[in-house]
């Protein structure tokens, strides 16, 4: 028994060194190679970075320019809106009405267009006109005067009669003097037998009725 003791550890040592010389070495780990951050890498990057930039304020530019033209396109239509409103009130309170031969008295058409005048003399409380009479080249001037005044008044008593003042409305007679078309036959006629209607004052930013 006492030998067998003595063996024992020598075996065991024995068998453990055989066994550590069994495995395998761990390999070795290389660390990689610094990055060598060369004269012509750097001027590379930098160039990269500038042509970035260049590009990216060449975008800016060229939106900030969109966008400029945009804004004059916008006002460039909004003043021509604003210059079509006007010259559409202008025109209806410019449009004359019409009489038949030797009358004063309005026709059913003569109201229509007073009628598209009232609205925009109501919402323009400033607004000042003149009415002129006029006639065509039949009857003496002395009458034609006199039936130029009457139909320009006939104009002025209806527009009071929807409610616009009397004292914005002057009126004057022509008679026979300022024809709108020339000619002595019922076209032309026709065309001079009228009261015309011009802004005196305050027509410089009509507002629209529905403003």
């Amino acid at each position: 028994m006492i030998r067998y003791s003595r063996v024992a550890p020598v075996l065991l040592l024995a068998g453990m060194v055989t066994v550590g010389a069994c495995r395998r070495p761990e390999p070795e780990v290389v660390p990689p190679a610094p990055a060598i951050d060369t004269a012509a890498e750097r001027r590379a990057r930098e160039a990269a970075a500038a042509a970035a930039e260049a590009e990216r304020r060449r975008l800016e530019a060229e939106a900030a320019e969109r966008a400029r033209l945009e804004a004059e396109r916008r006002r460039a239509d909004s003043v021509a809106a604003e210059n079509r409103r006007m010259e559409s009130l202008r025109t209806t309170m410019a449009s004359a009405v019409y009489f038949d031969f030797d009358r004063s008295e309005l026709t059913s058409q003569a109201r229509a267009t007073l009628d598209q005048k009232v609205p925009i003399l109501r919402a323009n409380t400033n607004l000042r006109i003149r009415v002129a009479g006029h006639t065509d080249e039949r009857g003496s001037d002395e009458y034609n005067m006199a039936l130029g005044q009457r139909r320009a008044a006939s104009a002025r008593r209806y527009l009071v009669s929807q409610g616009i003042a009397e004292g914005r409305i002057d009126i004057v007679s022509y008679g026979e003097d300022r024809p709108a078309a020339m000619g002595s036959d019922e076209s032309a006629w026709a065309q001079n037998r009228r009261a015309e209607f011009e802004i005196v004052s305050g027509g410089d930013r009509l507002v629209s009725p529905s403003q």
